[in-house]
C-alpha cells in the first residue's frame, strides 16, 4: 500500500503549557546545554594534547564526551528555542532526521559504554596484557564498531517508521519527536512497528546490560586478588563509569520497558536523559579522575601563559 501523507508539518505540545515556567527553564535549560558542550568539549580537548591521557580508558572517554556533545545537540537547542516560541514546529523529514541522529548516538553511546567496560575487565582482570589486548588497532576497531551498531539501530527504525502514513492529527505530545509519540499520530495500526521497535531497542538495552553487569561482577570478583591500594584505584576508576551507566540506563529503561503513559511524567524523565545527563557525565569523570583533573590544570595554565 502506498504511503499517502496529508501532514507535512507537526506541532509540539512542549514540556509545559505556562509560558512563564517556560522561560524559566529556557534561563535554567541554556547554561544547562552550554555547560554540556564546554565540559565535554574540554575532555575531548585535554585528552587530545595531553600526553599522560594516552591510554585506551581516556581515549575511549574521549570519544564519549564527543557522543555526548552530539546527541545532547540533537534534541536540546531546538527544544530550547521552543521554550520561547508560541507555536512549536517542526517539519516531518526534520522530525525524522531528529529521530534518527538521536537514536543513532543514543546507541553508539550505550556501545561505547560498553566498550569502556570491557576495557576496564581487561585493565584489572589481565593486566599483563593489558596494552596487547587493547591495540590502538583494537581500540579504533571497538569505537568504530559502536558508531555502526548506533546507525544499523537507527536505519532500522526509520525504515519502520517512514512507511507510516500521516494525514492528520498533526500535534505531537512531546518537546522532541521520538517514536512512540509519532507513532499515535500514524492513521494505521502501529502495533507490528511498535513491536519492531521495541525489539530492536529492547534487545540492544538488554544485551548491552547483560555485558555490562557481567563484566563489574567479573572485575569485583577479581578484585580479592589485589592489595588493597590496588583495589581502591580500580574501584576508583569503576565508579566513575558504573555512575554514568546508572544515569543513562535507569532513565530509558523506564521509558522504554514498560507501557507508555500520559506521557506527562515521561517528558519529565526525558529531560534528565537528554538535557541534564550529558552535562552530568564530565563532571563525574573529572571529579573522580586525579590523572584528568591533573592535565586539565596544565592544559589551563598553558593557555594562560600563552595569553601573557
Amino acid at each position: 500500500m502506498a504511503r499517502t501523507n496529508n501532514v507535512t508539518e507537526l506541532i509540539f505540545t512542549g514540556l509545559f503549557q505556562d509560558p512563564e515556567v517556560q522561560r524559566v527553564c529556557f534561563m535554567v535549560f541554556l547554561p544547562v546545554y552550554l555547560a554540556t558542550v564546554v565540559g565535554n568539549g574540554l575532555i575531548v580537548l585535554t585528552v587530545s594534547v595531553s600526553k599522560s591521557l594516552q591510554s585506551p580508558m581516556y581515549f575511549f572517554l574521549s570519544y564519549l564526551s564527543l557522543v555526548e556533545i552530539s546527541y545532547s545537540s540533537t534534541v536540546v537547542p531546538k527544544f530550547i528555542r521552543d521554550l520561547l516560541a508560541e507555536i512549536k514546529t517542526i517539519s516531518l523529514e526534520g522530525c525524522l532526521a531528529q529521530i534518527f541522529f538521536f537514536h543513532f548516538l543514543g546507541v553508539a553511546e550505550i556501545l561505547l559504554l560498553v566498550v569502556m567496560a570491557y576495557d576496564r575487565y581487561v585493565a584489572i582482570c589481565k593486566p599483563l596484557h593489558y596494552m596487547n589486548i587493547m591495540s590502538c588497532q583494537v581500540c579504533h576497531l571497538l569505537v568504530a564498531g559502536s558508531w555502526l551498531g548506533g546507525f544499523f539501530h537507527s536505519i532500522i527504525q526509520i525504515l519502520v517508521t517512514i512507511q507510516l502514513p500521516f494525514c492528520g492529527p498533526n500535534v505531537i505530545d512531546h518537546y522532541f519527536c521520538d517514536l512512540l509519540p509519532l507513532f499515535k499520530l500514524a492513521c494505521t495500526d502501529t502495533f507490528a512497528e511498535g513491536l519492531t521497535v521495541l525489539a530492536n531497542s529492547g534487545l540492544i538495552s538488554v544485551c548491552s546490560l547483560f555485558i555490562l553487569v557481567s563484566s563489574y561482577i567479573i572485575i569485583l570478583v577479581n578484585l580479592r586478588k589485589h592489595s588493597a591500594e590496588g583495589r581502591r584505584k580500580a574501584l576508583s576508576t569503576c565508579a566513575s563509569h558504573i555512575m554514568v551507566v546508572i544515569l543513562f540506563f535507569g532513565p530509558a529503561i523506564f521509558l522504554y520497558m514498560r507501557p507508555s503513559s500520559t506521557f506527562t511524567e515521561d517528558k519529565l524523565v526525558a529531560v534528565f536523559y537528554t538535557v541534564i545527563t550529558p552535562m552530568l557525565n564530565p563532571i563525574i569523570y573529572t571529579l573522580r579522575n586525579a590523572e584528568v583533573k591533573i592535565a586539565m590544570r596544565r592544559l589551563c595554565s598553558k593557555k594562560d601563559s600563552g595569553m601573557k
